[in-house]
């Protein structure tokens, strides 16, 4: 089953992904506090009926044991908003989406884990597939400004800023998919129920202290209902982390890499829904990643 939950987080996060950057107005400072805001909202509706309709009381004991993973992932979320505002997507994706191969050779280090040969290949050929569609997509990018001639801005130029964001992002990601690994695999520490509800109420938090901070420090009017594409995403977000902690549960090692492969589904949306042009090597890097997905299910089979 954990393929199928893998696949559709990675349907979900690729959605989602899609929405945030239709949705991100790089002109507005405070567009990566806007978005924490609208998935918090999102995931504390959901915590909420989750609870009711499974008939689960919220224990305070799980917010705190399962923190650490909380933390990780919502600041690492925060990071890569963040870094959008010094930089190009495209810069940091490469580094940025090697987080699974992370969580996967932590894992490979520090547990015992029987990988046959089609899993190693399944993981390298989505790593390297992933890797590939992001310094393809880059090599666009640069062309489309030659022949526009126009420049990027100084503050999208390869710096300090330009590495430090996707390397923190990379390795608090990978960090916090291994704790989640840990938490509701290895050790088994939380059970999915408890971990879902943890995380979303966390983020809720996070998401009415960033409202506050917003309106009352920053005198910055935020309206939840013209936010279309922001509530989308969040949407979105919610779902794939649903599916995400019964993925994690029950394999962990090979989900991982599997879902930071969400990204060519944002690259298919865009070509769909926002006319975007794909090149022929990126329609054969995407069938390179979809081959390394069907070879994790198939070893998973065999």
């Amino acid at each position: 089953m954990w393929f199928g939950y893998a696949l559709l987080t990675t349907l979900a996060w690729g959605g989602a992904d899609f929405f945030y950057k239709k949705g991100t107005d790089s002109n507005d400072s405070y567009s990566h506090l806007k978005i924490i805001i609208m998935v918090g909202l999102v995931m504390g509706i959901h915590a909420v009926l989750y609870m009711f309709v499974k008939d689960i009381t919220l224990n305070p004991m799980d917010l705190i044991m399962y923190l650490p993973v909380s933390a990780l992932y919502i600041l690492s979320m925060g990071i890569g908003y963040i870094g959008l505002r010094y930089l190009e997507l495209s810069i940091a994706s490469p580094i940025q989406n090697s987080s699974g191969a992370v969580t996967t050779l932590l894992l490979f280090i520090f547990f015992t884990h029987e990988m046959k040969f089609l899993h190693v290949l399944g993981i390298a050929i989505i790593t390297l597939g992933v890797i590939g569609i992001a310094y393809v997509e880059k090599q666009q990018e640069k062309e489309y400004y030659q022949l526009n001639q126009q420049t990027i801005n100084k503050k999208y130029q390869i710096g300090f800023m330009a590495i430090l964001f996707p390397i923190m992002y990379c390795l608090l990601d990978g960090m916090g998919t291994f704790a989640d690994a840990i938490y509701l695999d290895e050790l088994k520490l939380i059970s999915e129920d408890s971990a879902l509800i943890a995380y979303e109420m966390t983020f809720f938090i996070c998401a009415i202290l960033s409202y506050i901070y917003l309106k009352f420090k920053k005198k910055e009017n935020f309206y939840f209902f013209k936010e279309r594409d922001k509530g989308c995403a969040a949407i979105l977000e919610t779902t794939g982390q649903f599916f995400y902690v019964f993925a994690m549960s029950q394999n962990a090692i090979f989900a991982a890499p599997l879902i930071a492969s969400y990204s060519i589904v944002s690259i298919l949306l865009s070509r769909l829904f926002l006319k975007e042009k794909l090149n022929k090597k990126l329609y054969i890097l995407i069938a390179f990643v979809i081959f390394g997905i069907a070879l994790l299910g198939l070893a998973d089979e065999l």
